[in-house]
């Protein structure tokens, strides 16, 4: 699993599919974890629901956001791994200063979610749905530092060859989150009925379980239980905190660009129209469902990519990029045809594009289909293109990319395209595309220039 150069090709597609098949399966498990929490908040009424989303789309952003932070462990690893197999100490330094990273972080995210109400009233959203939002996101906010602490974790045993790990506990939370939201949320086995609170206090539960399922597998796993992560944690090693700094605060910026592009789209959605905004969350519902294969395989890229780098295995980091690319373009291009060629049957699955009732929602969500097939592509490259300069500790540039492409030609197309011109709805995922469009080819144009930046180890 620890082979940073294969000599062939047939065993670098091996290697990278190995990595990404479990990956993916985590990425889509962690989608069903927040699809539970819908499914019985949404039994409270619409009020409940809608503060529970504004709540976990806030949490889930700053979540996502810090993965990123403590992610840049991957990479680190990766190319310690890659440079000596058995670099454990370097291994255990690297994990404890992003957890330090990420504990600090994490707390910071906290502060972010008690300024959940005047957040929410400065965006125009009702007081009814704040009353329930607010206690609601003071009591998720507990779950930030065992969430950010999981995701190391699963950041750690994936880059050391243990990528089941991950999925079998994304699984486990699926269950686990299933059982405390009908535990807490309609009070059963003895538990008082909650209500949204309720909620809340499953996702804890769920993080917590999370963590500690890694703690116990890793103390376990006789391959990972050597590396004595726990040991001497209080010990700073500042060198190896800003290493982590460096790499992570820009993955941390790069993925609020980019949600910030999602977000600020259905910010306008809304402002346009509710058919519309309605038509945008079920069309972006399956791009989002789709991104997680290609997601998966970036992951799987930056550590392969990252074993070579620490070899200084120039060819192994070629071949490595080029299997990723074919992957995670290769897949998004099939689903972009399936969109193109069953854009009804897609849409079967959350709505009945039959009934006359849907039928300007499904004639405007066929609409933003055929545009998000064009974006899937690219979509799927500028993921694969950014961990792959992740592999090579590359990630201030490419911040800059998605700072740029994501909110200049992205959301200044979406603004002018949907406010100021008939296209509206269409013209904003005109915008989401056109962004896409120029980070992609600012990233995979900079992996193409790898050697003559200096990107490569010397």
């Amino acid at each position: 699993m620890f082979e940073a150069a294969p000599t062939r090709w047939s065993d670098e597609w091996r290697a990278t599919l190995h990595l990404a098949a479990p990956l993916v399966g985590a990425n889509l498990l962690q989608m069903a974890v927040f699809a539970v929490d819908v499914i019985f908040v949404a039994r409270l009424g619409p009020v409940a629901l809608a503060a529970s989303a504004l709540s976990v789309s806030l949490f889930g952003l700053l979540i996502w956001s810090l993965t990123g932070l403590v992610g840049a462990a991957s990479p680190l690893i990766a190319a310690e791994i890659g440079a000596r197999r058995h670099a454990v100490r370097e291994v255990r330094r690297t994990v404890r200063m992003a957890g330090w990273a990420g504990f600090i972080a994490a707390v910071g995210a906290m502060g972010v979610c008690m300024l959940g109400g005047p957040l929410m009233r400065i965006t125009g959203q009702s007081e009814d749905v704040i009353a329930l939002a607010v206690p609601f996101l003071n009591v998720l906010m507990w779950a930030s530092i065992p969430a950010v602490m999981a995701a190391l974790l699963r950041t750690v045993v994936s880059t050391l060859g243990r990528p089941m790990i991950g999925t079998a506990i994304n699984g486990l939370a699926v269950a686990v989150n299933a059982l405390g939201n009908y535990t807490f949320v309609f009070g059963h086995f003895g538990a008082p009925a909650m209500g949204l609170t309720g909620s809340a206090l499953s996702s804890i539960v769920t993080s917590a379980c999370m963590l500690a399922a890694y703690v116990v597998v890793i103390r376990r796993d006789r391959r990972l239980k050597r590396y004595r992560f726990g040991g001497r944690w209080w010990r700073p090693d500042w060198t190896r905190f800003v290493d982590v700094l460096r790499i992570g605060l820009p993955i941390t910026a790069t993925i609020i660009a980019e949600a910030g592009m999602f977000n600020g789209a259905a910010f306008l959605m809304g402002r346009i129209g509710e058919v519309e905004l309605a038509a945008h969350t079920v069309a972006l519902q399956f791009a989002a469902f789709t991104f997680q294969v290609p997601f998966g395989i970036a992951q799987a890229a930056t550590i392969r990519v990252g074993l070579a780098f620490g070899a200084r295995d120039k060819a192994a980091i070629t071949r490595s990029g080029q299997v990723a690319m074919v992957l995670g373009i290769g897949f998004m291009a099939a689903m972009a045809t399936l969109m193109l060629v069953f854009p009804n049957l897609i849409l079967a699955a959350y709505i009945d594009p039959a009934d006359p009732a849907n039928a300007r929602l499904v004639q405007l969500a066929t609409q933003y289909m055929v545009v998000a097939a064009a974006f899937q592509i690219f979509d799927g490259a500028q993921a694969v293109g950014a961990a792959l300069l992740r592999g090579l500790q590359d990630t201030r540039v490419p911040m800059g990319i998605a700072l740029f492409g994501y909110w200049i030609p992205g959301i200044g197309t979406a603004l002018w395209l949907g406010l100021m011109t008939p296209l509206q709805g269409l013209g904003v995922w005109i915008g989401l595309a056109v962004g896409l469009i120029v980070v992609a080819a600012l990233l995979l144009w900079r992996w193409h220039r790898r050697a003559a930046l200096g990107l490569l180890p010397a």
